[in-house]
């Protein structure tokens, strides 16, 4: 316990800041603080709550009894304060609210809880902040290494079935087992991050966590506060950053929630075409209101400040974006100049940037975004979001449908391929290949890919090159790295037992290559964002399903080659302009042994010709191996 100090008590400044939609750091005013009081040990209290006429404190201190422990209101400012003797660390509580309206009285979960209890149980707990931090090197350096210019490759991990226990009932690993694991795993293949789904308090685990009912509170599934601190401390440790993923898009209604916390509609809108989401049945943020958004705006600052997370990627942007995001006519309010946009949550997402960047620099915000809203991942000085990157959605889409083609016919779609080069650098974008798309019916990664199995492994690893060869960071869902054949299920581990099967375990390796080739060739992530960083060789062979194009980087020479075969035929003396003479080394290939491919290739590299092709005045007379990828690099 701790004597109590200025930083839990509420201020009339935290009041003016709280009501302003300025306070940025409720989290240590609000929730639950032990703390000392005349030599008493107990703990503070603060709740908002302006339309409650009781409000009492109940939990497993005081037998759950609705009447005693009475929080006192701060005057006219909805808060609801006071210190309960005995109350310590590690127990469990609720807020009785008793409305002034409509006789309705709740138990609800707080708000700004640091701990929850373990799900189906949603009881608050008293919890702590306090650990001893082992990542300080990291901290100081890490804007080195997710910045534009930086090799990002982020694993994207849902914690509870990354691995499990099936000697113990199938159950998911801690987040102290997951610290000895994971870190370990993802340094050793190369990746520069993880992005944690969601790892908020939320009821429902089928949702993933994306129905968050903790804002403040990592899920308890896994362990407590600091069980979570040590991971990403260990994370951190290991070079690796963390991104986690942030839902201020909307909320679920269970009782014990956000929704109707008061007896009225104070954290969503009253009404249902603007408050009730069509798509995931759950309440709408009211970002119009003040207090609401010091409430978000101080979750966002929460996870960077206590937990040293490196980013946070926001969830659902797009249905932020627009009032009638799934909605039919009439379905939906127009904003006050008759238009689709929901200008308070525009304006919500510029300052939660702005919050994020002035306070935490070094980190970054990634929008997943599927519209074509301009300038998501431009300054707001600029009129941008100001979003660090978005999503690209687009090529996702467009490319995951080329690669479903039978080869025979991918000539018809050859635009599919090329079309994302006349928007590649209008966004600063990472290429995700995220959990939605090897869930919700749609298959895995390799169950897309067109043909036989030797084909669709083909594929895959043609398909894992061209996004590496391709300008913009790189995000990967985990158990793509070696192909799962399964689609993903949250409640089974991955599929580890085919990582020692053969074209699985080639998969594993070449998802490494092309870490460690993306990391070490400044070519491929000096100018991800920059058109100067990309060239096209050829963008319109679509006879033989054929690109090929060069990846620049800052410094004169740093130029790499790469060429991709889209059909199962092999192309020989394929003729192929290059910027200068010299020996072209062959630095990757899909098709290697080592990859269980077919090893085919061009015995090392090519020596370049002195006979114009492609407007260019050298060329490589190459053979393409079938549905390959292969990387070349100059070396006079």
């Amino acid at each position: 316990m701790e004597n109590v100090n200025e930083a839990h008590l509420l201020t009339d400044q935290d009041l003016y800041l709280f009501n302003e939609g300025n306070h940025f750091k409720l989290y240590e005013k609000f929730g639950a603080h032990p703390a000392v009081i005349g030599g008493v040990e107990g703990t503070l209290f603060a709740v908002w709550a302006p339309n409650a006429k009781e409000v009492h404190v109940i939990g497993d201190f005081n037998g759950w009894n609705k009447s005693h422990d009475a929080l006192k209101q701060r005057g006219q400012s909805g808060i609801w304060e006071g210190f309960i003797p005995g109350v310590r660390q590690g127990q469990n509580y609720k807020y009785f609210i008793l409305s002034r309206y409509k006789n309705f009285s709740a138990e609800k979960a707080d708000p700004m809880a640091f701990a929850a209890e373990i799900p189906p149980k949603t009881a608050s707990v008293v919890g702590s902040l306090a650990y001893n931090w082992g990542d300080g090197e990291w901290m100081k350096s890490r804007g080195d290494r997710t910045g534009l210019k930086s090799p990002v490759s982020i694993y994207e991990v849902h914690l509870g079935s990354w691995r499990r226990v099936p000697e113990e009932g199938n159950r998911s690993l801690t987040y102290r087992e997951l610290a000895e694991q994971l870190p370990k795993y993802v340094k050793e293949m190369g990746f520069s991050h993880v992005e944690l789904m969601p790892v908020t308090e939320h009821p429902f685990y089928g949702s993933w966590g994306y129905q968050t009912t903790g804002y403040f509170s990592p899920t308890s599934r896994y362990g407590g506060p600091q069980d979570f601190m040590y991971l990403v401390d260990r994370l951190h440790q290991e070079g690796i950053g963390v991104i986690l993923d942030w839902v201020p898009a909307h909320f679920p209604a269970d009782a014990h929630g956000l929704a109707y916390f008061d007896g009225t509609h104070l954290y969503e809108h009253a009404d249902p075409r603007q408050g009730f989401h069509p798509d995931w049945k759950s309440s709408i943020f009211n970002f119009g209101r003040n207090e609401v958004k010091s409430f978000l705006l101080s979750s966002a600052q929460f996870w960077m400040d206590k937990y040293h997370a490196d980013g946070l990627r926001v969830d659902a942007v797009a249905s932020m974006l627009y009032l009638d995001y799934s909605r039919k006519a009439g379905e939906w309010i127009p904003n006050k100049y008759g238009g689709r946009e929901n200008l308070e949550a525009v304006a919500f997402l510029k300052q939660f940037n702005q919050v994020v960047y002035e306070n935490y620099p070094g980190t970054q915000t990634y929008a997943e975004e599927s519209t074509s809203w301009p300038m998501v991942s431009r300054p707001t000085y600029l009129g941008g979001l100001g979003f660090g990157y978005k999503w690209d959605m687009g090529w996702m889409h467009d490319t995951l449908l080329y690669f479903s083609k039978d080869p025979v016919f991918r000539k018809y779609h050859h635009n599919s391929l090329t079309f994302r080069m006349l928007y590649a650098f209008g966004e600063n974008f990472v290429l995700p290949f995220s959990h939605d798309e090897v869930a919700h019916g749609k298959g895995s990664m390799l169950n897309k890919m067109a043909g036989d199995s030797w084909q669709k492994f083909a594929n895959l690893r043609l398909l894992y090159g061209s996004m590496y060869a391709q300008p913009g960071q790189k995000l990967l869902f985990m158990g793509c790295e070696f192909a799962q054949w399964n689609e993903w299920n949250h409640d089974t581990s991955l599929d580890w037992h085919l990582t020692g099967h053969g074209p699985h375990e080639g998969m594993l390796k070449w998802v490494r290559d092309l870490n460690a080739f993306y990391k070490a060739e400044p070519a491929m992530h000096d100018l991800n964002c920059d058109q100067a960083g990309f060239e096209w060789i050829d963008a319109n062979d679509s006879q033989q399903s054929v690109t090929a194009f060069l990846r620049h980087g800052e410094k004169p020479g740093e130029t790499i080659l790469a060429v991709c075969n889209h059909t199962s035929v092999p192309r020989h003396s394929y003729r192929v302009g290059v910027p200068r003479d010299g020996f072209w080394k062959e630095m990757l290939n899909s098709d290697s042994v080592a990859y269980r491919g077919s090893g085919m290739g061009n015995m090392g590299g090519v020596p370049a010709e002195a006979a114009p092709s492609h407007g260019r005045p050298w060329s490589l007379l190459l053979t393409l191996p079938p549905l390959s990828i292969t990387f070349f690099k100059c070396c006079e």
